[in-house]
């Protein structure tokens, strides 16, 4: 991510202002001292991990994913990289969840792949949504999840950790206090301040009491360090909801976040007092629905609901269809409803589509065709404006964040969760609550906040991190490497250069010929192919008149065409170096090699004798 030029400090601006007022030894970190980094979570909204670190102990908070952007062809998640705590995992000593969103939780199967951990504390329905996530992997007997609330405390050695209430779009959501040798950290979470919330509130007399016995270092939400003013409350979105439910005269189809269980929620309840039936698509909304209605979340009768058969039996004004698909997701219901691919149903002139969402930063675009599919098929599609209200943000705005900032009163600041400007705007707004401007931390991934004896500074080391990029389950992860090869073939395309050789007495036995798939259009560029061919003929005639490798042979092929191809085409595609070598030669190779095991089986083995023979 490129940084912008302005007057506020970059990320390495604190950590020279502590060390030119005070002893630069100070940079130097001591064993005494209490290190705090992020694993993931800074320079982009996703993949959570921040760690805390004294002596022989590490406490974690949050493991989550980021989900790819268009650009990481093939990859289904971007997890943090472990191997640091894959080498300090006899130091960890406790997973702490703040809720159960994706970018908070998402790794968790990919950790426990990697390292052993006995316990991970997660409040109620995070640790109901994790348990289902350690099911399908079949991770359910290799760690105990227990369950954590705001009256919750977890002791080890060096550390003592409590927490409190906070508001978010996913029930039961925690910040963290960590109390350590060297001072006391407070981790936010995800959070907002709802003055009428629809589920529990956020604990404003236990933030105050934080800071007031005091806070030597805050991490803080960032998400919304841009917004500017608060946030509506969820009581006024299903209100909306509620009139827009009623006034639809035929089928109505509602997509939403399916993390936003209160919502959900409203929507469901909505239904019932409108008279509608419930039908409920995307598996992870059904995930969702059977989670809250199990932990009584969600408070619908089971009549309520219909399945996809039974939504031809009903009048269209009473049935109300609830999916995923909000953000344009291609496989998602809402998308394979809109380009006419589901199952179950079918877009009827008279149906209305309520978006109860907005599109995050990067997915306008997916969003805006789906919304002009489903405009094409007939449906009239409702989406949220400062008019309508069907939706709020489950993260604080900038005046929700300096009522944090006041409540904790903290003596340093890192804000986390977020991309590098949103981080430096919530910097500038700590400013203004009376935190001192060197007392700001932009940090990235890797850097560590060393606390010693109640006072912090960026130490002059890094913890590795790097972002581990998933294709399926396979958390080896795929190399930078390989990501690139996929950009290259959706920009550039593949040629593949088949060339047909007798091995016994190095020869080329025919001109090779050149196969192009996404490249050029090959009827248009048959002149430029048989060139192409002929380049390659030439190269290896000369390559192979002395005694040469296979090796040797595709690299005279690559290092012959691409210089070509980019003089011709200004494109640099794949190139693929088939060598088929004749049958006879095959089986001369073939021979020998069957030779030399034989000889190397016959081979007498000379054995030690044994003792006192």
């Amino acid at each position: 991510m490129s940084e912008t030029k302005t007057n506020y400090p970059r990320r390495t601006n604190p950590y020279k202002k502590v060390i030119q007022n005070e002893d630069r030894s100070k940079s130097i970190r001591h064993e005494t001292d209490t290190m705090v980094y992020a694993m993931g979570g800074l320079g982009a909204i996703g993949m959570n991990m921040y760690c805390v670190e004294h002596n022989d102990e590490i406490v974690i908070i949050d493991c989550g994913v980021l989900f790819p952007q268009n650009e990481l062809l093939g990859v289904d998640y971007v997890i943090p990289d472990f191997s640091y705590l894959v080498k300090n995992q006899t130091k960890i000593k406790a997973m702490v969840i703040t809720h159960g969103h994706e970018d908070h939780i998402g790794g968790i199967p990919f950790f426990l792949k990697t390292i052993r951990l006995k316990e991970i504390y997660a409040p109620r329905f995070a640790k109901r949504l994790i348990e289902k996530k350690l099911e399908e992997h079949r991770l359910t007997r290799v760690c105990k999840i227990i369950e954590i609330d705001s009256d919750s405390s977890i002791n080890t050695k060096y550390f003592n950790i409590g927490f409190f209430d906070t508001v978010h779009s996913i029930p039961d959501s925690l910040g963290v206090l960590i109390n350590t040798p060297n001072g006391r950290i407070v981790e936010t979470g995800d959070f907002k301040f709802d003055y009428s919330p629809v589920g529990k509130p956020s604990d404003f007399q236990k933030m105050a009491y934080v800071g007031q016995i005091g806070v030597d270092l805050l991490l803080s939400d960032s998400t919304n360090s841009s917004v500017p003013g608060s946030s509506i409350s969820e009581r006024m979105v299903a209100k909306a909801i509620l009139s827009q439910m009623k006034k639809t005269p035929g089928r109505l189809l509602v997509s939403t976040f399916a993390s936003n269980v209160l919502r959900v929620n409203q929507i469901l309840e909505a239904a019932v007092a409108c008279n509608r039936k419930i039908a409920v698509f995307g598996r992870s909304m059904e995930n969702v629905v059977e989670i809250g209605r199990e932990l009584g979340v969600i408070n619908i009768p089971k009549s309520s609901f219909i399945s996809g058969n039974e939504l031809n039996t009903l009048p269209a004004n009473r049935i109300c269809i609830v999916c995923t698909g909000s953000q344009g997701e291609p496989m998602a219901a809402l998308s394979r409803i809109a380009n006419g691919s589901h199952r179950f149903i079918k877009i009827l002139p008279g149906d209305t589509v309520l978006f109860s969402s907005s599109p995050i930063p990067g997915n306008g675009q997916s969003v805006g065709e789906v919304i002009n599919q489903l405009t094409k098929v007939g449906a009239n599609v409702v989406t949220n404006s400062p008019l309508t209200s069907f939706h709020t943000t489950g993260h604080a705005p900038v005046e929700e964040q300096k009522l944090m900032l006041n409540l904790i009163k903290p003596k340093w600041f890192m804000p986390n969760h977020g991309e590098y400007k949103m981080l430096v705007e919530h910097c500038r707004t700590a400013v203004l609550t009376g935190v001192p401007e060197d007392h700001c931390f932009v940090c990235t991934n890797g850097d560590v906040v060393v606390l010693r004896n109640h006072e912090a500074f960026i130490a002059n080391e890094k913890v590795h991190t790097d972002a581990i990029y998933v294709d399926g389950n396979d958390i080896s992860g795929l190399s930078t490497s390989v990501i690139k090869d996929r950009q290259i073939l959706s920009e550039n395309g593949l040629v593949s250069v088949i060339v047909t050789i007798d091995s016994r007495y190095n020869k080329i036995l025919c001109r090779p010929s050149i196969v192009s798939r996404g490249f050029v259009y090959i009827k248009d560029s048959h002149t430029l192919l048989k060139e192409a061919e002929l380049i390659v003929y030439e190269a290896l005639k000369k390559t192979m008149q002395n005694r040469t490798t296979f090796g040797e042979i595709k690299s005279c092929i690559k290092t012959s065409l691409e210089p070509f191809l980019f003089q011709k085409t200004k494109r640099a595609p794949i190139i693929i170096p088939v060598i088929l070598n004749q049958k006879e030669a095959m089986k001369e190779i073939q021979g020998k090699a069957k030779l030399n095991k034989q000889k190397s089986n016959n081979r007498p083995v000379h054995r030690k004798p044994k003792a006192g023979v």
